[in-house]
């Protein structure tokens, strides 16, 4: 009874607070993700700050370009396209001013910006892969973020290398992936 009672209680204040149910409830799905992730609620918190950032950055500046950053456990990996190699290095030098970031990944292609069709066929893949994945048995999907630009899947997470391989042959073994890049860190192993 006294764990029915508080979820009973919550149902019914819902619909009373409509215009805070999405809100609630995307904090709830958060607040959940983050129980099964390995990085702290704060390194969590500080990573989607980090992304809001790099947004806002290479919105201003690199405004026609095009430019992921995928932020895990301070680490950004950049993905996208920019029309020259000095932009490439200007996106990274921009990025590594971020307070909190502590590495860079720099992925970005030096070529034209991708098309929707092509966004849309990598977002399939990535979902594809976390599918994939909650059904492996030898690893949480939950500790592995999976990235997709141009076919080829980036895998970051906070994972033991045997968790790492079994991630990487997921992915490899998906349709549509035509390269994996690992940008994991590595767990000690436990003694």
């Amino acid at each position: 009874m006294r764990r029915i009672l508080p979820l009973l209680i919550a149902c019914l204040v819902a619909p009373l607070l409509s215009g805070c149910v999405g809100l609630a409830a995307t904090g709830v799905g958060a607040a959940a993700f983050m129980v099964e992730d390995r990085r702290t609620a704060g390194t969590y918190v500080e990573d989607e700050n980090i992304e809001w950032k790099i947004l806002r950055i290479t919105s201003d500046r690199f405004g026609a370009a095009h430019i992921n950053a995928t932020s895990y456990n301070r680490k950004v990996l950049l993905t996208g396209e920019v029309p020259d190699d000095g932009q490439r290095k200007a996106v990274e030098d921009a990025v590594r001013t971020v307070a909190g970031v502590t590495d860079v990944t720099n992925e970005l292609s030096v070529a034209g910006n991708s098309s929707l069709a092509s966004r849309g066929n990598d977002t399939a893949i990535t979902g594809s892969v976390k599918s994939r994945m909650l059904r492996n048995g030898k690893f949480s999907a939950n500790h592995v973020k999976v990235v997709t630009e141009g076919g080829t899947v980036y895998l970051m997470g906070l994972v033991s290398a045997a968790e790492a391989d079994a991630a990487v042959e997921v992915a490899r073994s998906t349709a549509g992936v035509t390269r994996v890049v690992k940008v994991f860190e590595i767990l000690p192993a436990a003694k």
